[in-house]
């Protein structure tokens, strides 16, 4: 992956473009709506440029794209509109091909050519990722999708539809928003809510937290661990897994957050992309919280169009693997990717077999109670140490890696081996399941409810709650400067 020069949200020039662009939102361009809007995009463009102008031209030609398949896929007979809906997936998935996945196949198909004594020499591409690439033309689709299914009407207005592609909060990592969510609240006017924004303010604050201090704490256990695997015993390597598993969760929950919390300055509600998802009892409760937008997703897309679970069960296994194996290709052309599909596949089959995978859909574990119950407990961990043995193969990019990493851990369990700050890494992860178990409620809101009997136990709460939000704020700032900015992880996606 190229080098990274984006106006990271972790990064001073992030803290000084979302000002600007608040300030001018609020108090030049909010008079009427549709400047609003043209500012947004511009925002939007620059934001994204900043990173590589030269792949500007690209979000612009996709956006153009399905704008005018949305046109032809409404004002079409039926099966016109099919082939306009075909066109716009093929449009979109060449992008992805060319850009993130030709080099892969080509590889692919020297290998398979060398194993029957043919050498080959294909051309291989030397171009970066664009950044964003796998999450702007996911809503491109959706886009022309719902148009086609009857949900919505093609937008007339192309800066409206050109914000919902490329609104900066979301632009390179999601959430991948609808259309039949976005578009609505980018064509009604915005009126400033101080409620709203102080809700921004917190989530942004709480997200860069995660990044800032907990995953890029964590990422350099991590990496010492997973890079030197071979020097390790296997409970260095479990917690090295353990320590990946909060890292890649402080850094991608972490940023939904503040793609959250930015979209509430202006004005916007994102979907929701994680809800405290290791607090899962099951495979298929994980996915209702981890990257919600993209699982879902490939639920109403994919899933749901190839028959779902209305044609069997065997059909309903077919698509579950489709769905698991797609979902870890679109991660990275990789076949680690794929395995990491196929391992979150295998569990969630007993689940589908038994008919259970809709069993935690709504509730909140312990949701009335202050702690969980033992079984509770024990479903927990083993949803989270299912979890965090498949990220192994979602970290290491070599397969065989992978597999000796994992096999490493039960052969050299009791062999010592070179010596790993392990406190390290529990200093970061139990004070982030204790704040998130205090959250898990309502992952916007982030307010821990107490019951306030008087005045001044109200008043105290409050005192409490900006103090520790004012120091944190403090405290992130001086982490920001003092540190490089590293990348979230799912730029590379």
């Amino acid at each position: 992956m190229p080098k990274l020069n984006a106006v990271l949200f972790n990064s001073l020039a992030f803290l000084v473009f979302l000002p600007v662009v608040f300030c001018l939102y609020w108090f030049i361009f909010n008079k009427r709506l549709r400047w609003q809007n043209s500012l947004l995009l511009i925002a939007s463009y620059f934001f994204y440029g900043w990173w590589s102008w030269k792949f500007m031209g690209l979000l612009a030609l996709s956006t153009f794209l399905d704008y005018v398949y949305g046109f032809s896929v409404a004002s079409a007979n039926r099966k016109k509109a099919r082939l306009f809906l075909w066109l716009s997936i093929i449009n979109n998935l060449g992008i992805l091909a060319l850009f993130k996945y030709y080099n892969f196949f080509v590889q692919q198909f020297q290998q398979g050519f060398e194993l029957l004594g043919l050498h080959i020499h294909p051309v291989i591409l030397e171009i970066g990722l664009p950044i964003g690439i796998s999450f702007y033309t996911f809503h491109g689709m959706s886009y022309v999708f719902d148009i086609y299914r009857g949900k919505i009407k093609p937008i007339s207005n192309f800066v409206d539809y050109a914000v919902f592609v490329s609104f900066f909060p979301l632009l390179v990592a999601g959430p991948i928003e609808r259309a039949t969510h976005l578009l609505p609240q980018i064509q009604q006017k915005r009126i400033f809510s101080y409620t709203q924004a102080a809700q921004g303010c917190r989530l942004i604050v709480w997200g860069m937290f995660k990044k800032v201090v907990i995953a890029d704490s964590l990422a350099v256990v991590a990496d010492q661990i997973f890079n030197n695997y071979h020097q390790y015993n296997g409970i260095t390597l479990v917690l090295g897994a353990i320590a990946f598993s909060f890292q890649i969760y402080g850094d991608f929950s972490g940023y939904s957050d503040i793609a959250l919390g930015t979209a509430k300055l202006f004005g916007f509600e994102l979907l929701s992309n994680f809800r405290f998802p290791y607090f899962s009892r099951d495979i298929a409760e994980f996915w209702r919280r981890w990257h919600i937008s993209l699982s879902s997703w490939f639920r109403d897309y994919l899933y749901v169009p190839l028959g779902g679970s209305k044609q069997g069960k065997g059909k309903a296994v077919r698509n579950t693997f489709i769905i698991f194996l797609v979902s870890g290709f679109w991660h990275g052309a990789s076949w680690n990717f794929i395995a990491w599909g196929f391992i979150h596949a295998c569990g969630f089959l007993p689940l589908l077999l038994l008919n259970r995978n809709r069993k935690h859909v709504n509730e909140v574990v312990a949701e009335d109670r202050a702690l969980p119950n033992s079984k509770e407990l024990l479903q927990m961990l083993a949803t989270f140490s299912f979890v965090t043995f498949a990220w192994i193969f979602f970290r290491i990019h070599d397969l065989g890696d992978a597999i000796s990493y994992t096999k490493n851990i039960f052969t050299n369990f009791y062999h010592w081996g070179e010596a790993v700050p392990f406190l390290f890494i529990f200093y970061y992860i139990l004070p982030l399941l204790a704040f998130d178990w205090l959250f898990r409620r309502n992952e916007r809101d982030l307010k821990v409810k107490v019951a306030n009997r008087n005045v001044l136990m109200a008043v105290g709460s409050r005192i409490v709650q900006y103090t520790i939000f004012t120091l944190t704020t403090l405290f992130l700032l001086n982490a920001i400067i003092q540190k490089d900015n590293v990348s979230f992880i799912y730029f590379q996606f």
